[in-house]
């Protein structure tokens, strides 16, 4: 009885152990496959999971200041270029518009009238100077009297008066050709000081115009539009709210410019990297999702220098550290297959080496 239990524990022994060995041969196959497949992988691919996808996001900021009348977006909306996203009262800024419009309205009047001021005076010079040729005349007449009078007082045909009246006659046409002559240059300097005033003007009309479109800018800056086709972000305004120049009042992602992800290899990884170079990108949000991608450019520096304060090796405490290199990889996939990763997503990204090529 004793000899046939033992025998079967013998049995049942051996069947353990070769299952356990054939168990055992399996992991070890397994892994002997899983490591030189990693071994392989390692050796055509360079990989990191230290990779964002990244889209242009940018602020929304208002040119002027007022209170917001009108709020048109929600959060996470999708908008087109030139939708209306935020109205900004503009009454104040409607008023100054207004006034500057009044404004040039009179310095036009001011021209108009200028430029009759001119006609009048060019008038009334050349009336001047017709009294210079009347005048001109009456002083040849009075010479001629005088050299007559003169002849017959010498003659002792006239009286000595009456030659000093015809000198004193003689003189008043002198004086008065000479009058007229001076009102006329006079009336010249009137009509350029005009012309000149009419310059002044002009600029002064050009600068009121400087002005009014100005405040038309105003106004329509109160109209806050989308720059591109976009989809917004988070709302943290309300209507009826302060708001101040330059303030931040909201974040639209453009979707125009695409997306992109930038991975940071290890500068032991991108020996074997170029431009045009195609890649392979997994978010973890989509695992087993494949998305494809090319290299379109390799940073300049390493991170760590664009940092705000790179490191100095030269201070004396130095622990050598792998560097990364922030590398480019633009989606080459259509808008419909990459509009579910988001900007900021993490991913893993594969790069096949190419043996021989340096990064450029």
């Amino acid at each position: 009885m004793s000899t046939t239990t033992s025998n079967q524990y013998t049995r049942t022994d051996k069947l353990i152990t070769r299952i356990s060995a054939w168990i055992a041969g399996a992991i070890l196959v397994a892994l002997a496959v899983w490591g030189a497949i990693s071994l392989w992988q390692l050796y055509l691919y360079e990989e990191t999971n230290d990779a964002q996808v990244e889209e242009y996001i940018n602020p929304i900021t208002s040119r002027v200041s007022g209170y917001i009348r009108e709020i048109r977006y929600e959060e996470n909306q999708d908008v087109k270029k030139g939708d209306t996203l935020i109205v900004i009262d503009n009454s104040e800024y409607e008023l100054q518009q207004a006034e500057a419009e009044a404004a040039l309205t009179n310095a036009h009047a001011q021209l108009k009238a200028l430029a009759s001021n001119v006609q009048t005076t060019a008038n009334a010079s050349q009336v001047t100077q017709s009294q210079i040729a009347a005048a001109k005349a009456r002083l040849w007449h009075q010479q001629q009297e005088y050299a007559r009078y003169k002849r017959l007082y010498e003659a002792e045909s006239a009286t000595q008066q009456q030659l000093e009246n015809v000198e004193t006659a003689l003189n008043v046409a002198r004086s008065e050709y000479q009058s007229a002559v001076e009102n006329y240059q006079t009336s010249l300097s009137r009509v350029n000081d005009t012309r000149v005033q009419r310059a002044v003007l002009e600029a002064e009309v050009k600068r009121r115009q400087a002005v009014v479109n100005r405040h038309k800018l105003d106004v329509g800056y109160t109209i806050i539009t989308a720059p591109y086709n976009g989809k917004m972000g988070r709302r943290t305004i309300q209507q009826g709210q302060a708001i101040q120049a330059g303030q931040t009042l909201a974040f639209i992602v453009d979707q125009e410019a695409g997306k992109w992800v930038i991975a940071n290899f290890k500068e032991t990884q991108v020996r074997h990297m170029r431009i045009g170079q195609a890649a392979e990108i997994e978010t973890d949000a989509y695992p087993g999702r494949k998305f494809k991608g090319t290299i379109i450019s390799l940073s300049p520096a390493t991170g760590s220098r664009f940092s705000l304060l790179p490191p100095d090796n030269s201070t004396g405490n130095f622990v050598k550290i792998v560097q990364r290199i922030p590398v480019r990889i633009r989606l080459t996939e259509s808008t419909a297959v990459i509009d579910p990763l988001r900007a900021g997503m993490n991913a893993n990204v594969i790069v096949r080496k190419e043996q021989g090529e340096n990064g450029q």
